[in-house]
């Protein structure tokens, strides 16, 4: 008789633990704490929204639908690219609905890296970038944005391409500084990869996210980027609906089959009445169009109130995130790690957030950490008034 035994196996991520969101909020949730650490709402979508799809549900769409995603909204994504940027994308060919941005992202470097390859990341970086191109046995190459701005170096970035570079992953408005790209900034980048075979996978999530007088500058706006990018967006950022996972690759048509190869051995496909819901309250682009305002309300909200703390403020060009510097606090405090320091902040003032090192490869410390003010205005005064004490 045999006995009991678990084989063991090499791990194919063997750096990769418990990551620092799940710890914050746990400390969040031990301390009482107002969590502004991970990036999800604290209040609900448009009763519309959870209408339609119901609505989807008692029409009878309830069986798979089409490997690329249901065809109303597909087409629904191809018109609202072309109306906001200008490109023609073939909803048939070129859009495919995904499980998220996170699988689209994954599907996109699978599909296009391999071992001996190389794809670059620019960091402070989402943390699932790095794991999805080691699961591929690609290089990953670390191109740090400016420390304090966080603004794209060219320079840098030229001298990380070489002939095994495979593909760049860029993110604007960018997850977790919250600076927006330009005119200038495509403008180079388009200028850099022009000469070369290097793909582009955009992460383009918080595209709705954007504060005048500054405008998203999507890769679909550039032809010349346009034709080697994987543009990735999500409904869950943009309708606040975090947890449908049900999010979008835009790219060329022989991008997109390469893309779909992976795609239907991945998740095959996506959740068939949100997606029929989504198509039909995209009807009305009102909800996205005025989304800039309601975030920018959040975001003025809390940036009066941390100004009147001990933080520095950074820059808040996009997203729902807002950065923050402890290195001029007064006390012993500002001599912690940024890890140390959000969890004395969670203990001591219950307000939860999240430390900036953890979007560097080698955890680059700046004493800054990095709030979410996508949360109801009550949430954000409550943890306003705590950091108020600081």
């Amino acid at each position: 008789m045999s006995s009991e035994r678990t084989p063991a196996f090499p791990s194919r991520l063997p750096q990769v633990g418990t990551t620092i969101f799940t710890v914050m909020s746990a400390l969040a949730s031990q301390h009482q704490a107002v969590n502004l650490g991970q990036g999800f709402p604290d209040f609900g979508c448009d009763a519309r929204l959870t209408e339609a799809v119901t609505d989807a549900m008692r029409a009878g769409h309830n069986q798979y639908p089409p490997m690329p995603g249901a065809a109303p909204l597909r087409e629904a994504i191809a018109a609202k690219i072309e109306a906001l940027y200008g490109r023609h994308y073939d909803a048939g060919s070129e859009i495919t609905v995904t499980a998220g941005a996170t699988q689209a992202i994954l599907t996109a470097i699978l599909c296009c890296a391999g071992p001996g390859d190389e794809v670059i990341v620019l960091e402070p970086s989402y943390d699932s970038y790095v794991p999805n191109i080691e699961l591929t046995g690609a290089t990953v190459v670390r191109v740090p944005l400016t420390p304090g701005t966080f603004r794209p170096d060219f320079d840098r970035i030229a001298a990380a391409l070489t002939p095994r570079t495979r593909a760049i992953l860029i993110n604007s408005p960018h997850n977790p500084s919250g600076t927006v790209w330009s005119a200038a900034d495509m403008h180079k980048l388009d200028e850099l990869l022009a000469p070369t075979n290097v793909l582009l996978i955009s992460d383009e999530v918080y595209e709705h996210m954007v504060y005048a007088p500054l405008r998203h500058e999507s890769v679909a706006r550039w032809p010349g980027l346009a034709a080697r990018a994987f543009i990735v967006s999500s409904f869950g950022k943009t309708y606040h609906v975090t947890g449908w996972k049900v999010g979008y690759v835009a790219a060329p048509a022989p991008l997109t089959a390469e893309f779909r190869k992976v795609h239907q051995f991945n998740v095959f496909t996506v959740n068939t009445p949100m997606q029929h819901g989504l198509a039909a309250y995209m009807q009305d682009p009102a909800p996205y169009l005025q989304l800039p305002a309601f975030y920018a309300a959040k975001r003025d909200l809390f940036r009066a109130g941390l100004a009147q703390t001990r933080f520095r403020l950074l820059p808040c060009e996009g997203t729902y995130f807002q950065t923050a510097s402890y290195a001029d606090m007064p006390g012993p405090e500002r001599e912690l790690g940024e890890a140390d320091f959000c969890q004395w902040l969670t203990r001591e003032h219950g307000v939860a957030a999240i430390p900036l090192a953890a979007f560097y490869g080698d955890g680059f410390e700046q004493k800054t950490i990095r709030f979410c003010f996508a949360k109801q205005d009550d949430t954000l005064r409550a943890a306003l008034a705590r950091l108020a004490r600081l």
